[in-house]
């Protein structure tokens, strides 16, 4: 199988000739993928899960379950980090062939800290949805009132125009 940066179009946009005599001409839309898919060569997958430690073969080192305080595991997992480093210092000095150990147990709290920052992920992305939306909501306010400001500048001005136009 080959791959081109720039592949042809697929065959059936043949099927879209009509569309702008006749819009209805148009095949249906195919149905969303589910599972698994090649895109330019790459395997990609619909399910947008975050697997669990155990299913990558990492000892989790903070409860299993739903009600995980991040905040505190977050920063156990960091106190344990410094920790092993400080260790690893240690024993570089004192007994360097020990080290190996030392670096599997940072390598294992590295992992659980990536997991609980990814298990966030969602979280952050609907913090940051709702920030952008009040934002605009912010922008779309001033607006109205730029534009409700500027149309009393402009009914006073045409008040005063009216008035020196009498006037004469």
């Amino acid at each position: 199988m080959s791959t081109s940066a720039f592949p042809p179009p697929p065959p059936y946009y043949r099927l879209y000739k009509n569309y702008l005599q006749d819009p209805n001409s148009a095949p249906e839309p195919p149905p969303p993928i589910e599972g698994t898919y090649v895109c330019f060569g790459a395997t990609y997958t619909t399910s947008d899960t975050l697997p669990s430690l155990e299913e990558q073969g990492v000892r989790q080192l903070y409860p299993k379950g739903a009600n995980v305080d991040f905040k505190k595991e977050l920063r156990s997992l960091n106190r344990d980090l410094q920790l092993h480093i400080l260790e690893l210092a240690d024993i570089l000095i004192e007994r360097p062939s020990q080290y190996a150990r030392r670096i599997e147990e940072i390598s294992t709290v590295f992992k659980n800290l990536h997991h609980l920052l990814n298990a966030l992920r969602p979280h952050q992305a609907r913090s940051t949805l709702v920030r952008i939306l009040e934002l605009q909501i912010l922008n779309r306010k001033r607006a109205v009132e730029d534009i409700k400001r500027r149309r009393e500048e402009a009914q006073g001005i045409l008040k005063e125009s009216l008035a020196i136009l009498d006037g004469h």
